[in-house]
Protein backbone atom coordinates (compact mmCIF):
# COMPACT_ATOMS: atom_id res chain seq x y z
CA UNK A 1 0.00 0.00 0.00
CA UNK A 2 1.66 2.96 -1.04
CA UNK A 3 1.73 5.92 1.53
CA UNK A 4 -0.15 9.15 0.63
CA UNK A 5 3.63 10.99 0.64
CA UNK A 6 4.38 8.42 -2.23
CA UNK A 7 0.95 9.00 -3.85
CA UNK A 8 1.63 13.40 -3.38
CA UNK A 9 5.16 12.88 -4.74
CA UNK A 10 3.98 10.93 -8.00
CA UNK A 11 1.23 13.44 -8.38
CA UNK A 12 3.02 16.55 -8.45
CA UNK A 13 5.93 14.77 -10.64
CA UNK A 14 2.91 14.39 -13.74
CA UNK A 15 3.72 17.49 -15.11
CA UNK A 16 8.01 16.55 -15.97
CA UNK A 17 6.89 12.83 -16.20
CA UNK A 18 9.59 11.75 -14.26
CA UNK A 19 10.45 11.94 -10.61
CA UNK A 20 12.95 14.98 -9.84
CA UNK A 21 16.13 13.11 -7.72
CA UNK A 22 15.30 14.48 -4.31
CA UNK A 23 11.51 13.66 -4.64
CA UNK A 24 12.93 10.47 -6.13
CA UNK A 25 15.31 9.62 -2.84
CA UNK A 26 12.37 10.24 -0.50
CA UNK A 27 10.09 8.12 -2.47
CA UNK A 28 12.16 5.15 -2.22
CA UNK A 29 13.00 6.03 1.54
CA UNK A 30 9.51 6.00 2.56
CA UNK A 31 9.54 2.17 1.13
CA UNK A 32 12.73 0.87 3.03
CA UNK A 33 15.47 1.27 0.92
CA UNK A 34 18.68 3.02 2.18
CA UNK A 35 19.40 6.26 0.35
CA UNK A 36 21.93 8.80 1.26
CA UNK A 37 21.47 11.69 3.45
CA UNK A 38 20.63 14.70 1.80
CA UNK A 39 19.16 18.28 1.40
CA UNK A 40 17.27 20.28 -1.79
CA UNK A 41 18.43 23.52 -1.10
CA UNK A 42 17.86 26.31 -3.58
CA UNK A 43 19.98 28.79 -1.42
CA UNK A 44 23.85 28.31 -0.93
CA UNK A 45 23.27 29.20 2.97
CA UNK A 46 21.45 26.13 3.17
CA UNK A 47 24.01 23.84 1.27
CA UNK A 48 26.70 24.96 3.51
CA UNK A 49 24.80 24.40 6.46
CA UNK A 50 24.18 20.55 5.66
CA UNK A 51 27.05 19.92 4.17
CA UNK A 52 29.12 21.36 7.56
CA UNK A 53 26.57 19.52 9.90
CA UNK A 54 27.33 15.96 8.23
CA UNK A 55 30.79 16.77 7.08
CA UNK A 56 32.40 16.90 3.59
CA UNK A 57 33.29 15.35 1.28
CA UNK A 58 29.75 16.04 -0.63
CA UNK A 59 28.27 15.45 -3.62
CA UNK A 60 26.38 18.26 -5.33
CA UNK A 61 23.86 17.76 -7.97
CA UNK A 62 21.42 19.70 -10.58
CA UNK A 63 17.49 19.81 -9.79
CA UNK A 64 15.51 20.35 -13.02
CA UNK A 65 12.63 19.30 -14.56
CA UNK A 66 14.26 20.16 -17.98
CA UNK A 67 17.72 17.93 -17.36
CA UNK A 68 16.70 13.99 -16.97
CA UNK A 69 20.51 12.70 -17.59
CA UNK A 70 22.14 14.63 -15.39
CA UNK A 71 26.11 13.79 -16.02
CA UNK A 72 25.51 14.59 -19.87
CA UNK A 73 25.03 17.97 -18.71
CA UNK A 74 28.03 18.32 -16.27
CA UNK A 75 25.28 18.17 -13.46
CA UNK A 76 26.76 16.12 -11.14
CA UNK A 77 29.80 17.36 -8.90
CA UNK A 78 31.42 14.48 -6.39
CA UNK A 79 34.13 15.02 -4.08
CA UNK A 80 33.82 18.10 -2.56
CA UNK A 81 35.80 18.51 0.49
CA UNK A 82 34.93 22.55 1.69
CA UNK A 83 32.49 25.28 1.38
CA UNK A 84 34.60 26.71 -0.93
CA UNK A 85 34.05 23.99 -3.29
CA UNK A 86 30.74 23.63 -2.47
CA UNK A 87 30.05 27.59 -3.57
CA UNK A 88 32.17 27.15 -6.32
CA UNK A 89 30.02 23.96 -7.64
CA UNK A 90 26.45 25.37 -6.40
CA UNK A 91 26.93 28.77 -8.67
CA UNK A 92 28.28 26.32 -11.88
CA UNK A 93 24.95 24.37 -11.32
CA UNK A 94 22.79 27.59 -11.16
CA UNK A 95 23.81 27.78 -14.70
CA UNK A 96 22.06 24.76 -15.70
CA UNK A 97 18.56 25.00 -17.83
CA UNK A 98 15.64 24.66 -15.58
CA UNK A 99 17.50 25.52 -12.51
CA UNK A 100 14.79 24.53 -9.32
CA UNK A 101 18.01 23.96 -6.67
CA UNK A 102 20.82 21.36 -5.96
CA UNK A 103 20.49 18.00 -4.10
CA UNK A 104 23.65 18.17 -1.46
CA UNK A 105 24.46 14.58 -0.30
CA UNK A 106 26.45 12.53 1.69
CA UNK A 107 29.51 10.57 -0.38
CA UNK A 108 29.23 6.74 -0.23
CA UNK A 109 31.02 3.99 -1.34
CA UNK A 110 31.17 0.43 -2.44
CA UNK A 111 30.57 -1.67 -5.18
CA UNK A 112 28.61 -0.36 -8.08
CA UNK A 113 25.33 -1.71 -8.82
CA UNK A 114 22.11 -1.34 -10.99
CA UNK A 115 18.79 -2.33 -9.82
CA UNK A 116 15.74 -1.53 -12.21
CA UNK A 117 12.35 -2.38 -13.45
CA UNK A 118 9.86 -1.96 -16.40
CA UNK A 119 6.67 -3.62 -17.23
CA UNK A 120 6.88 -5.84 -19.53
CA UNK A 121 4.40 -6.41 -22.40
CA UNK A 122 4.10 -10.15 -21.34
CA UNK A 123 4.86 -10.76 -17.80
CA UNK A 124 4.30 -7.81 -16.63
CA UNK A 125 6.65 -5.84 -14.21
CA UNK A 126 10.16 -7.69 -13.81
CA UNK A 127 13.29 -6.47 -11.48
CA UNK A 128 16.77 -5.72 -13.19
CA UNK A 129 19.86 -6.55 -10.86
CA UNK A 130 23.69 -6.83 -11.79
CA UNK A 131 26.73 -4.78 -12.08
CA UNK A 132 26.54 -0.85 -12.26
CA UNK A 133 27.87 2.59 -12.86
CA UNK A 134 29.78 3.11 -15.91
CA UNK A 135 30.14 -0.24 -16.83
CA UNK A 136 26.67 -1.38 -16.83
CA UNK A 137 27.19 -0.99 -20.75
CA UNK A 138 30.15 -1.68 -21.23
CA UNK A 139 29.84 -5.22 -19.01
CA UNK A 140 26.21 -6.17 -19.83
CA UNK A 141 26.40 -8.46 -16.60
CA UNK A 142 22.53 -8.24 -15.29
CA UNK A 143 20.00 -10.73 -14.21
CA UNK A 144 16.18 -10.10 -14.70
CA UNK A 145 13.24 -11.88 -12.67
CA UNK A 146 9.82 -11.22 -12.72
CA UNK A 147 8.12 -9.47 -9.36
CA UNK A 148 7.92 -10.03 -6.87
CA UNK A 149 10.84 -11.85 -5.46
CA UNK A 150 11.50 -13.29 -2.44
CA UNK A 151 14.68 -13.02 -0.31
CA UNK A 152 15.54 -16.43 -1.40
CA UNK A 153 15.75 -15.18 -5.22
CA UNK A 154 18.09 -12.44 -4.02
CA UNK A 155 21.09 -15.17 -3.68
CA UNK A 156 20.20 -16.74 -6.57
CA UNK A 157 20.00 -13.42 -8.74
CA UNK A 158 23.41 -13.01 -6.96
CA UNK A 159 25.34 -15.65 -7.99
CA UNK A 160 23.68 -15.66 -11.48
CA UNK A 161 26.47 -13.15 -11.70
CA UNK A 162 29.73 -13.20 -13.64
CA UNK A 163 31.19 -10.77 -11.34
CA UNK A 164 29.35 -12.54 -8.16
CA UNK A 165 33.27 -13.42 -6.54
CA UNK A 166 33.82 -9.28 -6.08
CA UNK A 167 30.64 -9.28 -4.58
CA UNK A 168 30.92 -12.54 -2.04
CA UNK A 169 34.68 -10.84 -0.70
CA UNK A 170 37.29 -11.76 -3.58
CA UNK A 171 41.87 -11.81 -2.54
CA UNK A 172 40.65 -10.58 0.92
CA UNK A 173 38.36 -8.01 0.30
CA UNK A 174 35.16 -7.82 2.28
CA UNK A 175 31.74 -9.04 1.07
CA UNK A 176 28.96 -6.89 0.58
CA UNK A 177 26.28 -7.44 3.28
CA UNK A 178 23.81 -9.89 1.82
CA UNK A 179 21.32 -8.86 4.73
CA UNK A 180 21.19 -5.20 3.67
CA UNK A 181 21.17 -6.01 -0.41
CA UNK A 182 18.60 -8.22 0.69
CA UNK A 183 16.58 -5.55 2.49
CA UNK A 184 16.89 -2.94 0.04
CA UNK A 185 15.85 -5.72 -3.06
CA UNK A 186 12.79 -7.10 -1.01
CA UNK A 187 11.76 -3.47 -0.20
CA UNK A 188 11.95 -2.09 -4.28
CA UNK A 189 10.47 -5.28 -4.69
CA UNK A 190 7.45 -4.36 -2.93
CA UNK A 191 7.43 -1.30 -3.92
CA UNK A 192 7.19 -2.07 -7.70
CA UNK A 193 4.24 -4.37 -6.88
CA UNK A 194 2.55 -1.68 -5.24
CA UNK A 195 2.84 0.99 -8.03
CA UNK A 196 1.63 -1.06 -10.73
CA UNK A 197 1.57 0.86 -14.19
CA UNK A 198 1.78 3.96 -12.10
CA UNK A 199 5.56 4.51 -13.30
CA UNK A 200 6.73 3.00 -16.62
CA UNK A 201 10.78 2.39 -15.56
CA UNK A 202 12.73 3.16 -12.37
CA UNK A 203 16.46 3.28 -12.68
CA UNK A 204 18.66 2.53 -9.49
CA UNK A 205 22.30 3.24 -11.09
CA UNK A 206 24.64 3.02 -9.20
CA UNK A 207 23.60 1.43 -5.83
CA UNK A 208 26.58 1.38 -3.47
CA UNK A 209 27.18 -2.01 -1.94
CA UNK A 210 30.00 -2.11 1.14
CA UNK A 211 30.11 -4.49 3.84
CA UNK A 212 27.52 -2.28 6.12
CA UNK A 213 25.09 -1.17 3.43
CA UNK A 214 23.30 -1.09 -0.23
CA UNK A 215 22.81 2.97 -1.26
CA UNK A 216 20.81 4.40 -4.05
CA UNK A 217 23.09 6.61 -5.42
CA UNK A 218 21.25 7.91 -8.33
CA UNK A 219 17.96 7.37 -9.12
CA UNK A 220 15.28 8.48 -11.99
CA UNK A 221 11.86 6.93 -11.71
CA UNK A 222 9.70 7.94 -15.07
CA UNK A 223 6.29 8.25 -15.63
CA UNK A 224 3.49 7.10 -18.11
Amino acid sequence: MLSQEILDILSRSKEWGWVLEPDAKRLLSLAGMDVPEFIWADRLDEAVEFAERIGYPVVAKVVSPQVVHKTEEGGVVVGIENKISLAEAFHRLSGIKGFRGVLVEESVSGVEMIVGSKIDYQFGPVILFGIGGTGVEIYKDTTIRMAPIEPKDVMSMLKSLKAHRLLEGYRGAEPISLEQLTRNLAAFSSLIMDLGDGVTSIDLNPVFCSPSRCVVGDARIMLP
